[in-house]
């Protein structure tokens, strides 16, 4: 299942922050949009051009909670995306200190600018968390771009720190944690680590600062793949009782030292140091250093965690390397993946023959241009018969053709059967006029099932151009997500379909108006023609078997018969009939659905444990109700395994779980909404009537 994300947009020009913080209606603060999803880790803030300081009316220091994501425009390391300001922070390490943004546990900070230019200001600070701080810029800092303390294990990626008055990171403490393809310019200190901080700092340049990287008291810091160049003073200061690696007989560090002032590395400890595999001229070394032989010249930049040396940092990764893993994408014989290739139609059902395995739709085609012996013909045979790619009215398929992104996109909705969205929803693309009117209920289709994802702007589809290899793999991967195949990656760049819930008269007030509003926004659930939604009046089974196939989209677990009082050309027909074969509901004896019959508030809860599949338990758990023996024995596992989910929601008596009253319409939003959290594919709401 796809996980949808709670996003918040901010604009510091147009919002308001008495807005809903949607892509229509943006918060104007960053501090307000933090109160908004402090409570719904994992979340989003998406950030608009501009500047935001006190002026705008910025709170410092912002204060990014756990698992929360501040992004901006990551593919230009946030030009034009300013946070700037300064506030006191009482840091456990260091005491006061005067910060712009301070990052907790799990939480992001993606394209952004930012700057502190108070006298001792720093950018960014964190204390003992493990954020991930990329492509981002930190310059005009009275102070240090960033520092890092306490036992902090942050993962610094692809970030500029230039002209900042003292340095562009300090590294203290105990800290470690990586910083990897980060360039420092321009700064009096590039890098500074003490302390007892062991950070891995790898395939870094540190260019035209006064020092390079300068190591105080016991730092022991690994050095690996970095260019150390043209730094007015020097390149690598070693003072205290500091011992950094810079390789071994049996592993070369590979950095570069080239063109530094009055040193390339001037260590004044006692210590007795090592340096194996790195480019440096010994003239320029000061101080007690043994140049040792290595066993190769190995000096290849260090790969990091990726299996392949050009994905590392990229977009795409996580997505790329679980695919790869799987078997259903490879790399070149050159050991690259190329992600921003474009790939050709073959290759693409290459691709899509190994990763889906659906029922057979279509006879196999004889296209006129593929041959038995055609490297790909089998895939490209699979891929056709399963509905995944077609060829063209001359009978032939255009193998070496790239396929754009459109194509790609259409081809995954129709091989996965994907139905049922609001052609409304392709209003979110700013270029939405570039779909080709054929492939816009595609789109909308996709849109709604998670499957776009658009790097950097993911309001730009781009639909006729090449789609990348990058592309094609965060494609797919979103298409196995619909199938429960893999489990959910977060990126900011996965497309939400809207945050703008339409807006129901009646709901002010109503302890459902959180549950409703979430599943309206996603086009789960409508209201009525006179702008109401009327929380409180009873649900038909009809109305629910259209909610939960429209909220689930289940896969057909089992034949059935058509109902004789559901004819084809009803309106409901079709969802009866996903939410009946998927499991979620059943007919009659005598072969009724009973469609206008309301549903009960058991029966609502026995249907989503049935159709989720959800594991069985005991009825241990059923103490907590008061009506308790009201519930039948038949369904007190589902009803115990409902309760485990946090799914039953009772109102206004939590206590009370009335499994024979008929379920009201703001009831069964609620708890088809906990389904959805609980198997991870929308975030929780706070609710003191859900059963936990």
């Amino acid at each position: 299942m796809n996980t949808l994300v709670a996003t918040i947009y901010v604009n510091p020009v147009t919002g308001n922050d008495a807005n809903a913080g949607s892509r229509l209606a943006p918060l104007k603060t960053i501090a307000r949009a933090v109160q908004a999803v402090k409570s719904k880790s994992p979340a989003m803030i998406r950030l608009a051009s501009g500047s935001y300081s006190a002026a705008s009316g910025e709170n410092f220091p912002l204060i990014i909670p756990q698992g929360i994501i501040l992004v901006g425009n990551e593919s230009n390391q946030g030009q034009g995306i300013v946070i700037s300001g300064s506030g006191d922070y009482n840091s456990p390490s260091f005491g006061l200190q005067n910060i712009t943004l301070l990052l907790l546990n799990d939480a992001s900070l993606l394209g952004v600018t930012v700057i502190n230019s108070t006298p001792k200001g720093t950018g960014v600070w964190i204390e003992s968390t493990n954020p991930t701080l990329a492509n981002n810029t930190f310059t005009s800092c009275g102070r240090e771009g960033l520092f890092i303390s306490g036992n902090a294990k942050p993962a610094i990626t692809d970030n500029i720190f230039i002209q900042n008055n003292a340095g562009g990171v300090v590294i203290a403490r105990n800290s470690k944690g990586e910083l990897l393809r980060n360039t420092f310019q321009k700064n009096s200190l590039g890098l500074a680590i003490s302390d007892a901080a062991a950070p891995l700092i790898a395939n870094n340049q540190l260019i035209d600062n006064q020092i390079a990287i300068a190591l105080s008291r016991d730092a022991r810091p690994v050095l690996r793949s970095n260019a150390i160049e043209k730094n007015s003073q020097g390149g690598l200061f070693i003072n205290g009782n500091s011992i950094p690696d810079l390789g071994n007989s049996q592993n070369a560090a590979g950095n570069v030292f080239r063109d530094n002032g009055e040193f390339d590395i001037h260590n004044v400890t006692a210590n007795k140091l090592s340096s194996a595999g790195n480019f440096l001229n010994p003239s320029r070394i000061k101080g007690l250093i043994e140049l040792l032989a290595t066993v190769d010249d190995n000096t290849n930049k260090v790969q990091e965690s990726s299996i392949f040396p050009d994905i590392g940092g990229h977009w795409a990764a996580e997505f790329i390397e679980t695919l790869v893993k799987k078997g259903w994408m490879s790399g070149f014989p050159d050991g690259t993946f190329a992600p921003n290739s474009p790939i050709n139609r073959a290759q693409y059902a290459a691709v899509v023959a190994k990763a889906f395995q659906v029922q057979t739709k279509n006879q196999i085609p004889n296209f006129s241009d593929i041959k038995r012996d055609f490297w790909a013909a089998p895939a490209i045979a699979a891929a056709a018969s399963m509905g995944f790619i077609n060829g063209f009215p001359d009978g032939t398929f255009r193998p070496n053709l790239n396929i754009t992104k459109i194509q790609a996109i259409s081809a995954i909705v129709t091989g996965l059967k994907l139905n049922g969205s609001n052609p409304n929803i392709i209003s979110i693309y700013r270029d939405r006029v570039s779909i080709p009117s054929y492939a816009t209920n595609a789109v909308a289709v996709a849109t709604q099932n998670l499957l776009i994802v658009n790097y950097p702007q993911p309001e730009q589809l781009e639909p006729l151009r090449d789609i990348t290899r990058a592309e094609v793999a965060a494609l797919i991967y979103q298409g196995l997500l619909t199938q429960g195949i893999l489990k959910p990656i977060i990126s900011p760049y996965i497309v939400i379909p809207t945050a703008d819930a339409p807006s129901f008269t009646d709901l002010g007030g109503h302890w459902a108006e959180d549950f409703i509003r979430a599943l309206a926004s996603m086009n789960l659930s409508n209201g009525f023609a006179d702008g109401t939604y009327q929380p409180n009046k009873p649900m038909t089974r009809a109305e629910y078997a259209e909610l939960v196939a429209a909220a689930f989209n289940p896969p057909a677990k089992r034949e059935i018969p058509d109902f004789v009082d559901i004819g084809k050309e009803s309106a409901t027909y079709q969802a009866v009939r996903i939410a009946a074969s998927g499991g979620f509901v059943g007919g009659f004896s005598d072969r009724t659905f009973r469609p206008k019959q309301n549903v009960q508030r058991l029966q609502v809860i026995v249907s989503l444990v049935s159709g989720l599949a959800l594991k069985a338990a005991k009825d241990g758990n059923l103490q907590k109700y008061r009506d308790r023996n009201l519930i039948p024995q038949s369904a007190r596992a589902a009803v115990t395994s409902a309760t485990i989910q946090n799914i039953v929601v009772n109102y206004p008596d939590i206590q009370q779980i009335q499994p024979n009253q008929d379920a009201t319409r703001g009831e069964v939003a609620a708890m088809v909404y906990q389904a959805l959290v609980a198997i991870g594919r929308v975030p929780k709401i706070n609710s003191p009537y859900i059963v936990s």
